[in-house]
């Protein structure tokens, strides 16, 4: 075979950039182009749903105005006065001074996505153990693997992660020799599963992981977006020390900005500034500006009640047609607030073989095994409701119904045959 000017540079990668696989959620949403696709498969926010003629007015202001600052560098850390904005936002999920919230030691980074990034390069050596839930998110997930570190998932149920299947997971580690350096869990309003970790269960967690000395990383984008009134309060609330807490803006105001923050003690709060300047220098001053204008300036309170009503909205719109429409032998969760829900398909379907025809019948999802790292999750399906309207919601999901109803209804042996195609 002749030689193309990529091929040149394989044997030039990092052994790391050889293992980095996985399903191609880039060509996936590529599809959402089409207008007459239905994409229940990215986790985009709704922001037509933000003011934002005023927002542009703001943004105008920020350049003309104040663009000797906006425009200039910021810091490693980030700018101050968002990182203070930042810890009176916290406080709405419970993290306030009594439990550390200071702005000396939040770090400002280019979205969620950054700051578990920089956990990663900080704590994990190639072989460390890291535990998550089964499934997780599959960007924590990609991050993980490109730290050389071993996943190993931890069940979950309708109630979030299981305590007695974690101090197992650990104790198992623990006899193969392995080093388990932290838990990455999400909490609240769960990516891709839906599900929220119960109450009594949050103290269980922390109680398990402080014993064993584990750190844990919450990942917490979406316990703003509930649907019942009331916010689980965060695990970083009970928790002083052992628990380093990541946010975002992404999904309560923009994610155009990629603007998010760990919460870390002191210490790791120097690590992480050091591994974000080599990697970026500092975050956006002008992105930074932005947020922290819109926070003092701009009814956020108001425009969260707007957000929840919304996603409520579409969330029951999701939940009536899986209802109405999908074949027996389906299964779903019912979550109480975030973007997502998890479907299991009727015994035998397998949801990445199934996803071409879903496609040629008009309707996107995500397959259940981008969230695992072993594979699982072939019958599983990931849901969002976020973006298309409760009409388009449904009619996704008649399209869904139509092509899995169609695959349960092959004969068995046949099935067998196109699974393994």
């Amino acid at each position: 075979m002749t030689a193309t000017t990529l091929d040149a540079y394989t044997d030039r990668y990092a052994r790391r950039v050889g293992d980095m696989e996985g399903f191609d959620v880039r060509t996936l949403f590529s599809t959402t182009l089409a207008a007459d696709v239905v994409s229940l498969a990215g986790g985009a926010p709704f922001v037509a749903a933000l003011p934002l003629d005023a927002i542009g007015e703001m943004l105008g202001t920020l350049g003309s105005r104040d663009g000797a600052t906006s425009l200039q560098y910021s810091g490693g850390q980030g700018d101050l006065k968002l990182r203070e904005r930042i810890c009176e936002l916290m406080t709405l999920v419970g993290i306030d001074v009594s439990c550390g919230a200071s702005p000396d030691d939040v770090v400002v980074t280019v979205g969620g996505q950054h700051a578990l990034d920089l956990v990663a390069r900080v704590f994990l050596d190639p072989g460390d153990v890291v535990l998550a839930e089964g499934p997780t998110y599959v960007g924590a997930l990609r991050v993980l693997q490109s730290a050389e570190a071993n996943v190993v998932h931890v069940p979950m149920d309708d109630d979030g992660i299981i305590p007695a299947a974690l101090a197992e997971a650990l104790s198992t580690v623990a006899r193969a020799g392995g080093r388990t350096k932290f838990l990455y869990t999400q909490p609240t309003y769960h990516n891709p599963a839906g599900v929220t970790l119960c109450e009594r269960r949050r103290e269980e967690i922390l109680a398990i992981a402080e014993r064993a000395g584990l750190l844990v990383v919450e990942d917490d984008p979406y316990s703003l977006l509930g649907f019942d009134g009331e916010t689980p309060p965060a695990l970083r609330s009970r928790r002083r020390a052992g628990v380093l807490y990541v946010g975002t803006f992404s999904k309560t105001f923009a994610p155009g900005f990629r603007i998010g923050w760990a919460l870390a003690p002191h210490a790791v709060r120097d690590k992480l500034v050091t591994a974000s300047e080599a990697q970026m220098l500092c975050p956006s001053m002008f992105a930074q500006s932005a947020v922290a204008r819109y926070f003092d300036t701009m009814p956020w309170r108001e425009q969260l009640k707007t957000f929840r009503a919304i996603y409520r909205d579409r969330r029951d719109a999701l939940l009536t047609a899986l209802t109405d429409l999908m074949p027996a032998g389906s299964r779903w969760t019912r979550p109480r607030g975030g973007f997502y829900v998890w479907l299991t398909l009727p015994e035998g379907v397998d949801s990445a073989d199934l996803l071409p025809a879903a496609i040629a019948a008009g309707v996107t999802y995500v397959p259940g095994r981008a969230f695992y790292a072993d594979g699982s999750g072939r019958s599983q399906v990931r849901l969002s409701y976020s973006l298309p309207s409760p009409e388009r919601i449904r009619e996704g999901v008649r399209r869904l119904a139509s092509v899995v109803g169609r695959e349960t209804q092959l004969p068995r042996h046949r099935h067998a045959v196109l699974s393994r195609g």
